[in-house]
């Protein structure tokens, strides 16, 4: 088995994480809390929600069911040209398992964070044992509850036609990405009570380990997308190192090392392209290069508004009209370079309540709406219509509505969520 270089960590990410070809496609990964209305304060079992998928059968449109660590359901969607395609198809499938669980009499939640129940790990593979670990021994007090009690929305777009295409997608992705922190905001309450933030998970992903968290285009930061991602993960402490590559026997959780330490020989043997997968699968940044783009900065929304950041980030993207018009928007709000912290924490803690993002935001869902029906997506633009009717238009988001009333903005959040201010963990 051959022993990975630091030469072949940015050969694969250049040929892997950044393959380029006719943009276009959309992919969705859509995770839910599983509740049961009779016993609110119980996790619903894996082994139940597992057996009641199994009875139901696949889901009709071909979408993959996965569990995170603290029971959620996640189901990702086939790849398909367009959201609207990929929407219809994720919608099948989400009635489909829908039907299930209600006639079980369980329901998917329609927040992005666990507001009462407190976080227990049902998953026992060994990845997870070896994350949990990680977390405690590093002492980010947020990362049971992250892998736990949060639950999100991403959406998969291409990486782009050629490399000068996937760089502007890169920094505007970026520069977009505090934009639907702030419009999509939808978990204001944990532990029973408001927090002080419109999106309390983005707080609590922002609080554990920043080698692995934080978005990898800083302000300060000038080199190319391959070159800053490579740079990234061999910068990153290594969570977790199986005993046989490919995660085989027994795990070494924290080995106390960087990726780059890894491969100068600091490591418990030699690093194999298994090894460097399994890293990169632990690195969890806001705009994720995996041969498309993961936008993983969007809280779980409402069941009725779920497919809204899809096609808003989609059509923003993908439309050469609409992605000028919210490229100029984005470059205003971020002062044409890359978003600083501040404003990642801004959006995560304000939500469209800031007079800038608010801005932004309608600029942004104006193009987008004008956009859609250009790609065959009409009935999308209605409902994004309807959402920034709803919420931007009156500079909201769901985590001012339906009970989640955030604490006054002067209020501290709770513990866990407070670390993004006070801990260099946060986003730089």
């Amino acid at each position: 088995m051959a022993h990975m270089t630091t030469e072949d960590v940015h050969e694969y990410i250049n040929g892997v994480c950044f393959k380029t070809g006719p943009p276009g496609k959309v992919g969705i990964e859509t995770e839910w809390l599983v509740t049961d209305p009779d016993r609110p304060h119980a996790r619903v079992t894996i082994d139940r929600l597992a057996e009641l998928m199994e009875d139901c059968g696949p889901p009709p449109a071909g979408s993959r069911i996965t569990f995170e660590p603290g029971g959620q359901i996640e189901l990702s969607s086939v790849v398909l040209p367009g959201p609207a395609q990929a929407h219809e198809a994720l919608a099948a499938d989400l009635r489909h398992i829908g039907k299930t669980l209600a006639d079980a009499g369980l329901h998917l939640a329609e927040t992005g964070l666990d507001p009462v129940r407190a976080p227990v790990r049902l998953l026992r593979l060994p990845r997870y044992t070896a994350m949990e670990r990680f977390f405690t021994n590093h002492r980010h007090v947020g990362g049971r509850t992250m892998m736990c009690s949060t639950a999100s929305i991403q959406v998969c777009l291409d990486t782009g036609a050629d490399a000068a295409d996937v760089r502007e997608r890169w920094e505007f992705l970026h520069r977009l990405g505090p934009v639907l922190v702030a419009a999509f905001a939808n978990s204001a309450v944990w532990r029973g009570r408001p927090t002080g933030w419109k999106s309390t998970r983005w707080a609590i992903w922002a609080g554990i380990d920043a080698s692995r968290t934080r978005p990898v285009l800083a302000p300060d930061t000038g080199v190319d997308p391959v070159t800053a991602w490579a740079e990234y993960a061999l910068a990153a402490r290594v969570m977790a190192v199986p005993e046989v590559p490919g995660g085989g026997g027994r795990w070494t959780a924290d080995p106390g090392i960087t990726l780059a330490d890894w491969i100068a020989g600091r490591g418990p043997r030699p690093l194999t392209l298994a090894d460097l997968e399994f890293h990169l699968s632990t690195l969890f940044p806001p705009v994720r290069p995996r041969g498309w783009w993961e936008l993983r900065m969007i809280d779980a929304l409402p069941h009725r508004w779920w497919p809204v950041p899809v096609a808003l980030a989609a059509a923003l993207t993908d439309d050469p009209r609409a992605r000028s018009v919210a490229e100029e928007a984005t470059a205003r709000l971020c002062g044409d370079v890359a978003p600083a912290s501040e404003l990642w924490l801004r959006a995560a803690r304000r939500g469209l309540d800031d007079a800038e993002l608010a801005a932004c935001a309608r600029t942004c869902f104006d193009a987008a709406i004008e956009a859609l029906p250009r790609g065959g997506s009409a009935e999308l633009a209605a409902l994004v219509d309807a959402y920034a009717d709803h919420y931007v238009r009156r500079g909201l988001c769901p985590a001012d509505t339906a009970g989640q009333v955030p604490a006054p903005r002067s209020a501290e959040p709770t513990s866990g969520a407070r670390a993004p201010l006070t801990h260099r963990g946060g986003p730089s």
